[in-house]
């Protein structure tokens, strides 16, 4: 029985992290990070890795485990946490393909300002959500949830541990994504980085219009058997 759980328990956590490591990506949005937190310190950017990386894993936790309960509750559905979360995922990246770069006496400034107090406000939005982990993840975690419970308590408590083990060790990649990626991008040079910034930005752009395609896509599709019904009706 003991060994029969450890195979479940492994099994759930290669699942977890084949499902949820390409959507997280944590390389790719790790120039991202940097660019919204230009000016900050080494320290401070440390600091917001370690956050970042701890809200990831309490959301996807959450988003996993208890996720469709949640929805179920209040009336939301999968498509309309698409909608809005693709849309707020759309802005951020419009913001970054505007922002402009920071010249030398502008970067000065905002390391004056950029103290561990604005770190911690920014720590969960925008850096965690939707930067980090966004609408996209939350229902690919939700669904993965769905898929891990099991008619016999065991095997799914077994489930849900090694879906846990494979966010934290998601967690410790991200955490050092963010932590080292300006290591990355200063090899590239400063006129490579602006042009890998703004192509992850307009990529990151193009996934929340996708998002909210999909979450359209879904409600439409939802009302087209209602609609065929009526029709038939009249």
């Amino acid at each position: 029985m003991t060994i029969e759980l450890i195979l479940v328990a492994a099994r759930s956590f290669l699942f977890v992290l084949v499902t949820m490591l390409p959507i997280l990506n944590p390389a790719a949005t790790a120039p991202i990070f940097l660019s919204l937190t230009e000016g900050a310190s080494p320290t401070i950017r440390a600091l917001l890795a370690r956050r970042i990386a701890r809200n990831m894993f309490w959301l996807m936790a959450g988003s996993m485990l208890i996720g469709s309960y949640v929805l179920d509750f209040f009336g939301i559905s999968l498509p309309i946490v698409r909608i809005g979360g693709g849309l707020i995922l759309a802005s951020v990246a419009w913001r970054l393909l505007g922002a402009t770069p920071a010249t030398p006496d502008s970067r000065a400034s905002l390391a004056e300002t950029f103290t561990p107090e604005h770190a911690q406000r920014q720590a969960f939005y925008p850096l965690t959500f939707p930067i980090s982990c966004g609408p996209a993840s939350i229902a690919v975690a939700i669904t993965v949830g769905v898929a891990l419970h099991d008619v016999k308590v065991v095997f799914s408590l077994a489930r849900m541990g090694g879906a846990l083990l494979a966010l934290g060790l998601i967690g410790v990649l991200l955490y050092l994504a963010f932590r080292y990626g300006e290591h990355f991008l200063r090899l590239i040079g400063e006129a490579g980085t602006a042009v890998f910034l703004r192509l992850t930005a307009f990529i990151l752009l193009c996934l929340g219009v996708q998002i909210v395609w999909d979450g359209v896509r879904e409600l439409v599709l939802s009302l087209m058997p209602v609609a065929t019904h009526l029709a038939a009706l009249i």
